[in-house]
């Protein structure tokens, strides 16, 4: 019998019991009237490969619980084929659940899962790899690199691993040397890192980091200006408070596509918090509509009915 719904849950995603979560889910949709299979993932990798089976089926839908990276995972594998993915926002931070008003509470989501509404929203991407939310290179792909080495040499938690990074990333403070070439112009650029956003940001009130929009077939690009250690600093808290002045502080393009060149072979590049090595030139595009996600019947700005 051909697979009807998978739900994919990444196991080290939260602190809770996800076997419990898992049985608890199954009750869920058993009682809004959809059996699902759930699979428990151990790792990105066996995410994927768990996605990749559930597709050959053909299923209405595949449903990802876990973080952004688990979205991202699950979402590489649908971009193209048309099955919808349904988000169970289980992660740290779920970025791109929020931007696309998908509610927190477990039950809320699993309920939107059952209405089924369904839109086409835009993803990103670079060199063959996607993102659903922003990618970058420069100080915080080498912040989560040095992080994660930090937590495997010495065993420190990952907040505490994150802070030495942090601290020793602005204490070498290298500069990234750029080329863009970018809306039919070629620009040199040294900045501390370069921000691709997946369709536009807000970079200027108490929303900063958040998108009103996942369908405008764009992408976003974001260069703070040449600045020390304090003027970094500075920047961040700003941040914070909600009180960045984009022509001040940064550069800011609107584009499909770009071109990213710098002087080395091979580069650390971030996408939706998992960074890579990959090969430079870098090239950036925007995929319109590439991606089906159920979503509430509330979220008119990337509503499409199945």
């Amino acid at each position: 019998m051909p697979l009807s719904i998978a739900v994919i849950l990444n196991a080290s995603a939260g602190a809770d019991n996800k076997k419990d979560t898992a049985d608890h889910l199954s009750r869920l949709f058993s009682d809004g009237g959809l059996d699902v299979q759930v699979t428990l993932a151990p790792s990105g990798t066996h995410i994927v490969q768990a996605a990749r089976r559930a597709a050959n089926e053909n299923p209405r839908v595949i449903i990802a619980g876990g973080g952004d990276g688990t979205m991202n995972a699950v979402a590489s594998v649908l971009v193209g084929t048309g099955i919808p993915l349904g988000v169970l926002p289980l992660g740290t931070l779920n970025h791109f659940a929020k931007d696309l008003h998908i509610p927190l509470d477990l039950a809320e989501a699993t309920a939107t899962i059952i209405a089924g509404h369904v839109a086409e929203i835009d993803v990103g991407e670079v060199n063959g790899h996607i993102f659903l939310n922003n990618s970058s290179l420069g100080l915080y792909p080498n912040i989560v690199y040095h992080r994660e080495k930090r937590q495997v040499q010495l065993g420190r938690g990952k907040l505490s691993a994150f802070v030495w990074a942090t601290l020793g990333a602005l204490r070498r403070y290298p500069f990234l040397r750029v080329r863009l070439r970018v809306n039919g112009q070629s620009m040199m650029r040294s900045t501390p890192f370069v921000f691709i956003g997946n369709n536009q940001y807000e970079m200027d009130s108490f929303r900063i980091g958040s998108r009103g929009c996942m369908n405008a077939g764009q992408l976003s690009l974001y260069m703070p200006h040449h600045t020390g250690r304090l003027g970094l600093l500075r920047l961040a808290l700003r941040a914070l408070v909600g009180r960045l002045r984009p022509a001040k502080d940064f550069d800011m393009l609107c584009m499909k596509d770009a071109i990213i060149e710098t002087r080395h072979k091979r580069m650390r590049v971030a996408t939706d918090g998992e960074v890579a090595l990959m090969d430079t030139p870098l090239h950036y595009r925007v995929r319109p509509g590439a991606l089906r996600v159920i979503v509430p019947d509330s979220a008119k700005q990337v509503e499409h009915e199945s």
